[in-house]
């Protein structure tokens, strides 16, 4: 009986210790999974926050590069903005020569000419003898004056012109000639551009030919008038550059002038407006049609150190060169024409570099 007795609490001690054991052993699994479980959340909202703190610094670093561009803004370009006027070497050259040929500038503060000793030294441009900042001569009224006044060959006056004729030739047109400029600020204004038809162009381009041969040279070489003396016929009855250059200037700065104005400069008024109308619509007409010194360069194109090159293997015949050419040339065909001024546009607008300027 005491034996018995004995042997049954230690059996139900041994039951109460493995039913401990086996709780233990569940709540440890179970705090094992849950810490699993919380670690793998962790790890997880480790790595969201991570690449959201990656997402954030650089979202950071951007906002850092953007008080930068902030400070620098782009310039936006508006049109009309003098920010966008960016002067061509054709116009730089032209202003620069249009102001040295025209620096006397007393003579439009006192509207006088000037009268100096380089007055008697021809320039390379159609520039008019009158205008008051003209500091010399122009050598068409100067072959005219003297031709007219002497009945002799003037050689001083055509060493000059052949001077300007082998070392630029039509280079003075396209880069020097101040009317030249005035033509190519009027084409400028945004009125209907116009092209010839060629049926028109090409006889009318003969007419500064004529100029050149009857009213400069022969006419005032072998007419003879009462006193003498053959007026410059070009200058007095046609030159619209002397009617803008000095004709008006005068006209407006002298009473005594504007009350003998009769029907010559009413005449050489409306052909100036002509020429001004034209102008706007027709990339420098004076220069195709009545101009008798670019017809005198134009003589010299094959001499001239200065002419115009066109690689052919470069050419891919898109003709821009022709398009953007003021004096119709075809580029592609004649590049070197007795038409072309040398102004540069066809090598400005030449895709792949074919067109270059060449000294011989």
């Amino acid at each position: 009986m005491g034996k018995t007795g004995n042997r049954k609490p230690k059996r139900i001690n041994e039951v109460m210790e493995t039913e401990l054991m086996e709780d233990v052993k569940s709540t440890v699994g179970r705090k094992e999974a849950v810490t699993g479980t919380s670690k793998g959340k962790l790890c997880r909202d480790s790595i969201r926050s991570g690449g959201e703190g990656k997402r954030g610094g650089e979202g950071e670093r951007k906002q850092e590069k953007e008080p930068d561009k902030e400070k620098k803004p782009k310039e936006e370009k508006i049109p009309g903005s003098c920010r966008n006027i960016r002067l061509s070497f054709q116009r730089t050259v032209q202003i620069l020569s249009a102001a040295i040929f025209n620096g006397y500038v007393a003579g439009f503060a006192q509207g006088k000419i000037f009268t100096g000793k380089a007055k008697g030294l021809c320039v390379p441009v159609l520039n008019c003898y009158s205008c008051p900042g003209a500091l010399g001569a122009c050598p068409i009224g100067a072959l005219q004056t003297a031709l007219g006044a002497g009945h002799h060959i003037p050689f001083y006056v055509l060493g000059f012109m052949l001077l300007f004729g082998v070392v630029l030739g039509r280079v003075v047109c396209g880069l020097l000639c101040p009317f030249g400029l005035v033509q190519d600020l009027l084409h400028k204004i945004p009125l209907p551009k116009y092209s010839v038809p060629k049926k028109i162009d090409r006889p009318a381009r003969y007419l500064k030919y004529f100029i050149l041969l009857f009213l400069v040279i022969l006419l005032p070489a072998f007419l003879v008038d009462d006193t003498g003396v053959t007026p410059p016929l070009f200058c007095k009855y046609i030159c619209p550059a002397g009617t803008l250059e000095g004709g008006l200037f005068h006209m407006a700065a002298n009473a005594v002038l504007r009350g003998l104005a009769g029907i010559l400069f009413y005449w050489k008024l409306i052909l100036l407006i002509v020429v001004v109308l034209a102008s706007t619509m027709i990339p420098r007409p004076f220069c195709r049609y009545l101009c008798p010194l670019g017809a005198f360069y134009s003589l010299f194109r094959r001499f001239a150190f200065f002419s115009m090159h066109l690689e052919e293997t470069k050419c891919i015949g898109c003709k821009k060169c022709e398009g953007a050419c003021p004096m119709a040339v075809e580029v592609t065909k004649n590049i070197n024409s007795a038409e072309c001024i040398r102004c540069g546009k066809c090598r400005e607008v030449c895709p792949t570099g074919a067109i270059t300027y060449r000294k011989k």
